[in-house]
């Protein structure tokens, strides 16, 4: 059995590494809107794909979550691989037939539900499985999700100059369906009662973490869980605005070429990944509020570097910010899950997780909008043959203010209080 548990996170990783691939959806963004020139700005990348996706992912994890704890993890994980591998196929043949209705629905509707599914499926599971090493094992599957787009970003851009945009879609949709189908078979839950051999529960207690367990509808009643979805709102804002844009960003503020543009998305992924493993292991031990709490401090200072670095030219610097940049933002999403499980109890954090998630749906809408539309007023007033390396200032300033709110809320997360709590069932 305690060899069993380590089955899960290859599992897990199996799932998130394949719809973790969305985050080198900025790869594909000129190449569609090639194809469908015409079509009006909140139907096209990156609304249509990569903010829809990330939208119906939110939705998907808090209306499903319940679903997810009743099923189990394998039902759910195949359930997203259905979604996601059909998902992407529809949206290739959208693109094949230049049906941008098609292509919304495949790759924003379908595939993000998938993406949802699949994000949540292991995560409740993996609390079980570690309660000694909540942090490290959650961080090990979301590993996988920020990783997903390491070969991703470089592929994508490869196998499209070989075959086209519609096929590489098809072709992805085919592949990420089996692998998924692969990983969600590793996917079981404990027995009930289990715990490690020669684990016990920490006798002293700790002021963050409860040994009681509160059902989704009291947790979304109360102020921890409100502070909760506003910290990870805005640092998922901060990355995924920089993320929905990043391969036209380097290609405008430092003159990369796509492909060298798309080599460092793939980079961006890889740490990416190494946050959500590191700062989730660190938390273990510095505590989920200190881990949060260096992320906004820290990222205040880069996004608020970041312009005078690009109008300096000093590309290696603008890389190891970027880089830094994105082992926070992938951090925060490991993290999370156990931050509800410390407050709330490991008994239902896969639903209450679930719904903690809507605040990943409404920053796929806001971190996108404010990179995007913000630097397109900025281009809009360049006179012609204008440098663009300054068209990202304002946004970055922007975010740089958000993140300084979420250190604030991080300031204010409390225990909850012990007497709102149910015991957690053993």
């Amino acid at each position: 059995m305690t060899t069993a548990r380590w089955r899960i996170p290859v599992g897990a990783v199996a799932v998130h590494v394949c719809i973790g691939s969305v985050y080198s959806w900025s790869t594909f963004n000129r190449p569609i809107q090639e194809l469908f020139p015409g079509e009006p700005w909140w139907f096209s990348p990156p609304y249509t794909t990569f903010t829809t996706a990330l939208v119906l992912l939110g939705l998907s994890a808090a209306f499903g979550g319940p679903w997810v704890e009743r099923r189990g993890p394998r039902v759910a994980a195949t359930a997203a691989a259905l979604f996601f591998g059909v998902g992407l196929v529809v949206g290739g043949i959208g693109l094949a037939l230049r049906q941008s209705v098609l292509v919304f629905l495949g790759m924003g509707v379908i595939g993000g539900i998938g993406c949802g599914l699949g994000y949540i499926s292991p995560v409740s599971t993996l609390v079980k499985w570690f309660p000694d090493r909540r942090g490290m094992a959650t961080g090990m599957a979301i590993m996988g999700f920020g990783g997903g787009a390491f070969l991703a970003g470089y592929l994508n851009v490869l196998f499209m100059d070989a075959v086209g945009v519609a096929r590489t879609m098809m072709v992805l949709g085919v592949t990420y369906l089996v692998v998924m189908l692969a990983g969600s078979r590793l996917l079981v839950r404990p027995p009930a009662g289990w715990a490690p051999p020669g684990w016990t529960p920490p006798t002293e207690r700790r002021a963050m973490i409860t040994d009681r367990s509160v059902s989704r509808n009291h947790a979304i009643r109360t102020t921890q869980f409100y502070l909760l979805w506003g910290m990870l709102f805005i640092n998922v804002t901060a990355g995924i605005g920089i993320l929905a844009q990043a391969s036209p960003m380097m290609q405008d503020m430092f003159g990369r070429t796509p492909l060298a543009a798309a080599a460092v998305v793939s980079l961006i992924s890889l740490f990416n990944a190494g946050g959500r493993f590191g700062w989730a292991s660190a938390s273990d031990f510095i505590g989920r509020r200190t881990t949060y709490a260096i992320f906004f401090a820290a990222q205040v200072v880069l996004f608020l570097t970041i312009p005078y670095l690009a109008s300096a030219g000093s590309w290696a610097l603008f890389e190891v910010s970027l880089f830094a940049v994105f082992t926070m933002y992938g951090g925060g999403f490991a993290t999370i899950p156990a931050f509800l499980a410390d407050i709330f109890g490991a008994d239902n954090v896969g639903a209450i997780h679930g719904a903690v998630l809507t605040a990943w749906s409404a920053a796929a809408v806001a971190g996108p909008v404010i990179i995007t539309e913000l630097s397109n007023i900025a281009r809009a007033g360049l006179a012609p043959g204008e440098s663009r390396i300054h068209i990202y200032d304002k946004p970055l300033y922007v975010l740089a203010a958000l993140l300084a709110v979420g250190f604030v809320l991080t300031m204010l997360v409390r225990p909850l209080r012990v007497e709102s709590a149910q015991p957690a069932s053993r």
